[in-house]
């Protein structure tokens, strides 16, 4: 007979909606539930991967969601990422909800692969604001620190001097602040997906009350069930796969040309969509992480890396021309091993040491990490001489 699932919940909330429903549906599937304060832990290193240590006793988990609210964030995602030095599965990963709560990290990752974002300036200055407004497209534009939730810190300004304004007060307060497109045709509205592992679990369509053109649920907004076409359910699900999201809520503006990329939340609140859609978002979520607690997913760098001064290099063959038409055991040395040569759009996986290299290739070795440079410097070192 399988062991029931022990399941922690990282929550400053214990009262609050998608905490509560978290821990029933977790609770109706046989799971063992903990609801942790992070704030009230400690980490203890040093004893093999260390433990996290909760009002004096170790937390024993087989998976963990991290529900960490922006004003906790370094603090939650200390305790976040202990859990995943013991090997313990994390429905979103520390790196994860710190790429995605930074505004501007998030849409550099996001627009580098393709997602369609609102144009973006980054503003130091106040005095910077005009020439940032007019790279955006002028106004009314949008105004934002690039760390905030539920709509805070969040300004429409329908003039640069409102704009300036704004951005010389965030700037007072220590805030990167953001210049931002305004979407005119998507004005009050945006649709949010759930999504849970790779899949899309809901979607709704946010409006805004009144004159208010941020359409948060707790802000006021009114929520309304979508059926989400198949160009929005795409951008959301690579959105939240680039940003390593595994439990995400992706907002989506409703522009002319299609889905535009607002903000992928790491800790989306259940309420409203599961009112909306009439799903059961907890439900499917726990359904989720309970099979994928099963099959860790790992990070091959860090398991590479757990002998001492070993790693994985890459060496693209284009730098070190002495090795074009050369055979991979060339640039192999000792111990070293080629674990994939990355060729176009394939991937040869332990290829053979005899393959011959081409200009464009370019080769992962293994090994000790200080050996395979000193290699490398020292063939090209003796290349250079006989030159």
């Amino acid at each position: 007979m399988m062991r029931a699932m022990r399941l922690c919940i990282l929550s400053r909330g214990p009262q609050l909606y998608s905490t509560r429903r978290l821990v029933k549906e977790a609770e109706n599937r046989g799971a063992e539930v903990e609801i942790v304060d992070p704030l009230e832990t400690s980490l203890v290193l040093g004893e093999r991967n260390g433990q996290v240590i909760h009002r004096g006793w170790p937390i024993q988990a087989d998976a963990v969601i991290p529900r960490i609210g922006y004003s906790v964030t370094s603090e939650g995602v200390r305790v976040v990422r202990q859990f995943e030095s013991q090997g313990v599965y994390v429905a979103n990963s520390a790196d994860s909800i710190l790429q995605s709560r930074d505004k501007l990290t998030a849409s550099q990752i996001l627009s580098h692969q393709g997602i369609p974002v609102p144009r973006t300036a980054l503003v130091t200055s106040w005095r910077d604001t005009e020439r940032a407004i007019s790279r955006v497209g002028g106004v009314p534009c949008v105004i934002k620190a690039s760390q905030g939730t539920q709509g805070n810190s969040v300004h429409l300004a329908h003039s640069i001097r409102d704009a300036s304004e704004l951005v010389y007060r965030l700037l007072a307060n220590r805030e990167t602040v953001l210049v931002q497109e305004y979407i005119r045709e998507s004005h009050g509205r945006d649709v949010r997906v759930i999504v849970a592992g790779g899949e899309v679990v809901a979607a709704m369509r946010r409006v805004a009350r009144g004159r208010e053109f941020r359409s948060n649920f707790h802000l006021g907004g009114q929520v309304e069930a979508i059926e989400l076409m198949d160009e929005y359910a795409k951008v959301a699900i690579r959105a939240a796969n680039l940003l390593g999201i595994e439990v995400g809520g992706v907002d989506l503006l409703e522009g002319r040309s299609g889905p535009i990329l607002l903000e992928v939340n790491s800790s989306p609140g259940l309420e409203g969509i599961e009112k909306a859609s009439k799903i059961n978002v907890a439900g499917k979520i726990i359904d989720m992480i309970s099979q994928r607690h099963r099959i860790q997913s790992t990070d091959l760098q860090e398991v590479i890396r757990r002998r001492s001064g070993h790693g994985a290099l890459t060496v693209r063959i284009k730098d070190w021309p002495e090795f074009i038409g050369r055979r991979i055991k060339d640039v192999q040395m000792g111990e070293s091993r080629a674990l994939t040569l990355l060729r176009g759009k394939d991937h040869i996986w332990s290829p053979n040491e005899d393959l011959v290299l081409q200009p464009n290739d370019e080769l992962v070795i293994y090994g000790e990490i200080a050996s395979i440079r000193a290699h490398m410097q020292r063939r090209n070192t003796a290349s250079e001489e006989r030159f």
